[in-house]
């Protein structure tokens, strides 16, 4: 420190015969310090820049191992091996900076050991002196608020850091420099101070020196901190940061039972409880048919198949949140995974990258095509797809022929629930009070029928002897309440006997007691006139399509050809029929009902025994996984004794 000292005196002595005050040459020594360590600071600027450019591909490794620390640490380390950047070079420029502080303390004592005037304040110590010395501990924080609001904004690594890292680094820093400030000579607090300040005029010049714009991609760092951010905020139910989720310990149990069990032949995924429909079928058939366990991950804790499982041992069920299936599903290593799920490996949910023989089954959640809703790619990682009728299997085919993607294994399923569906109707369940019974439900996107028509709908049917339920989507009473209850409201003297605002979605009773069904886009149709024979009235409000490119197929979606195939569309500007069109739909039931029968028998695969089919693939596809697995190990033991032979 001796030798330092003396160093930094040769600095210090030719500022102050410069300035003849010992303040302003702590002033200008700091300066020509700044000046001296500029190649340091460049090169820190440099590592920033590296840094910054790194970030989209670090968001991607997140992404990508969303929830893997442990492989997100290595990859992290290699990506940071191959492009040459040192974590640890950001430290560089605080470390030589408390050097500089540590060698400081000889030279101001040189200064006020001499007794000269003007220099009593100088080498005062807060903690040991108190008085007007405690200023400098509260400048020097001052300084280091300031220095960090400006970092925040012109240093290129610090202004894209999360706002927790900014937060950390800024409190650290004010921290250290109020601490610092109590503890030193107020000389040296005073050089502190100059310092923090100073590297708001450093950092300026380096950007002006080495322009970060010139080397960062912000709209790719833009877009993947978007979508990690949208990762980070699944499973948001509403806790605050210092509460615990009363569903985390039940999380974790289930997860670390799922990967302690070994030889998973077979897993059902679902988002909710109300996706066992699709699989109920299935499953049934296989609990029955077969000997095989029946693992089913569900990011719903209140799902079904929980109270199902307590009486059928072959079901093992688990509850996992949104964010935690999304590593589960990136470690799966089953040999079959079945889900609703679209987008496979488009978004969160991606195929496992422990195994790459996992084969993963997808089964439709409605009867339509697979262009218009579904995105463009919706279907493309899945290895086979469970197709409800011909109209999936030509589009499915297009497509693939169009994109040159590899084919899938696409299986003449048809629709379980369809089949259920008509069970139940054909038992007569359903009890009406002998009224015609409209139903009027639909989709949930922009200007639906409840945001653009129900008024003029309703005008037309009330006091006509009709018995009119308003079945809203799920989603629009989620989204939109406001709307939904000022529609309840404007319509509350209306007797429930007459109008029925339904609330209840558990239920499928108002959809078979209908006699005519009126909605717009939603696939309600499908099930509703399939399962009854009844007619849909259809709305045209615009179109949702969740394909851009829908068009590009050359096929018309089903979603469009059987609005006048089984039921009749109505423009919004036609609304003055309305009333006309349910009344025709109702005097002429037999014949729709010979109509929708003609049209389901040619849209529909296996009406009456989709389940056999669906469970029949689904197992074959776990014998052929194992006998594949046991050829491999077969093979695998004949080289080695050829080799131990040789």
């Amino acid at each position: 420190m001796e030798a330092l000292a003396q160093v930094l005196s040769l600095i210090m002595q030719p500022c102050y015969d410069l300035t003849g005050n010992w303040w302003l040459a702590i002033l200008l020594f700091t300066v020509v310090v700044k000046i001296i360590l500029m190649p340091v600071a460049l090169w820190c600027q440099k590592n920033a820049i590296v840094m910054v450019q790194l970030m989209p591909d670090l968001n991607r490794l997140k992404i990508k191992y969303f929830g893997d620390a442990e492989t997100i640490g290595e990859k992290q380390n290699q990506l940071y091996k191959e492009k040459h950047y040192h974590p640890l070079l950001s430290l560089v420029p605080l470390a030589i900076q408390v050097i500089i502080l540590f060698g400081l303390v000889d030279v101001i004592h040189g200064i006020t050991d001499n007794g000269a005037p003007g220099t009593e304040f100088l080498g005062m110590v807060p903690i040991e002196d108190g008085g007007a010395s405690w200023i400098m501990p509260l400048l020097a924080g001052i300084s280091a608020i300031i220095m960090g609001c400006a970092q925040n904004r012109i240093n290129p690594l610090q202004k894209e850091q999360s706002r927790m890292e900014k937060n950390t680094t800024n409190g650290l820093s004010i921290a250290l420099s109020f601490v610092l400030g109590i503890f030193v000579a107020t000389g040296m607090a005073f050089y502190w101070i100059c310092s923090n300040l100073s590297a708001i005029a450093v950092q300026a010049l380096c950007n002006l020196i080495i322009v970060p714009k010139k080397y960062i991609d912000y709209r790719d760092l833009d877009e993947t901190r978007t979508e990690l951010e949208a990762l980070n905020s699944l499973n948001d139910n509403g806790l605050k940061w210092y509460q615990r989720d009363p569903l985390a310990k039940r999380e974790k149990r289930d997860y670390k039972r799922f990967f302690k069990t070994v030889d998973k032949h077979l897993v059902f995924y679902s988002e909710r409880s109300g996706f066992y429909k699709y699989f109920e079928g299935a499953i049934e058939w296989l609990l029955v048919h077969s000997d095989l366990r029946i693992h089913y991950v569900t990011n719903d804790a209140n799902d079904q198949i929980f109270n199902l499982a307590e009486t059928q041992p072959r079901i093992f069920p688990y509850y996992i949140g949104e964010k935690k299936a999304i590593t589960l599903m990136m470690k799966m290593d089953a040999d079959v995974v079945v889900a609703t799920l679209e987008d496979l490996d488009n978004f969160y949910i991606k195929r496992s990258y422990v195994r790459d023989d996992v084969n993963y089954i997808f089964m439709f959640h409605h009867m339509t095509s697979t262009h218009l809703t579904p995105s463009e790619k919706a279907f493309d990682h899945y290895d086979a797809l469970l197709c409800a009728g011909p109209h999936q299997i030509e589009e499915i085919r297009r497509a693939e022929k169009l994109r040159n993607l590899r084919p899938k294994t696409l299986v003449e399923y048809g629709y379980d629930l369809l089949d259920r569906e008509i069970a139940t109707y054909a038992a007569g369940r359903m009890t009406t009070d002998g009224r015609p019974t409209i139903l009027i439900a639909p989709s949930w996107q922009e200007d639906n029928i409840l945001d653009s028509c129900i008024d003029e709908m309703l005008g037309q049917l009330l006091g006509h002897g009709y018995r009119i339920v308003v079945r809203p989507h799920p989603e629009y009473t989620k989204r939109y309440f406001a709307r939904w209850d000022a529609l309840r409201q404007r319509y509350g003297t209306v007797p429930e006997e007459e109008l029925l605002f339904e609330s209840d979605f558990s239920s499928s009773d108002s959809i078979f007691a209908a006699d005519v069904l009126v909605t717009d886009w939603s696939s309600i149709s499908c099930e509703f006139s399939f399962a009854t024979l009844k007619p849909t009235l259809f709305i045209d409000t615009p179109m949702k399509a969740g394909n851009a490119a829908w068009e590009g197929l050359g096929i018309e979606p089903t979603d469009i050809s059987l609005r006048n195939q089984i039921g009749v569309s109505l423009a919004p500007s036609e609304m003055a029929h309305f009333g006309q069109a349910v009344d025709e739909m109702l005097a002429n039931a037999p014949r729709w009902a010979q109509r929708i029968t003609d049209v389901r028998g040619k849209l529909i695969f296996n009406i009456g025994h989709s389940a056999s089919v669906a469970g029949q693939y689904i197992l074959d596809s776990v014998l052929a996984a194992q006998t594949k697995r046991k050829r491999g190990t077969v093979d695998r033991g004949a080289s080695a004794r050829r080799e131990t032979n040789k």
